[in-house]
């Protein structure tokens, strides 16, 4: 009886450990998300300052460039377009630079094609 009560702690602690370790990305969970990616409206003011406040300027603010972001400052048209070509490396994860953002998973695709669109429209100021 004692040996049945250790084999059932132990079949149910590695059952327990099994489950815990599973992870799902968001694009396998929901596929229909990374499939719509809207790149005929990609604007600096809404679509590029959205992506960088929301992934970017907890390090590269003026405020916080020089202690966290390296010195790299992307809070405004002129400093983004002079550094375009720099993140598009570093959010695609390109050997040149650091992977942004820093100890953190590559941003999702459609923000990444974003990005890469408006270099390839000539880092529009709109």
């Amino acid at each position: 009886m004692k040996q049945l009560s250790k084999l059932l702690i132990f079949i149910i602690s590695a059952c327990i450990t099994a489950v815990s370790c599973y992870y799902d990305s968001e694009e396998s969970l929901y596929p229909s998300l990374g499939s719509s990616c809207d790149t005929a409206n990609v604007t600096f003011s809404i679509t590029i300052s959205g992506l960088l406040a929301n992934n970017c300027l907890s390090c590269h603010s003026n405020s916080t460039a020089a202690s966290f972001g390296n010195g790299i400052r992307l809070e405004n048209y002129a400093d983004v377009k002079s550094k375009a070509d720099a993140v598009s490396d570093a959010i695609n994860h390109n050997g040149n630079f650091s992977p942004m953002p820093k100890n953190g998973g590559k941003l999702n695709n459609c923000l990444i094609i974003q990005f890469d669109k408006w270099i390839s429209e000539g880092t529009p100021d709109n």
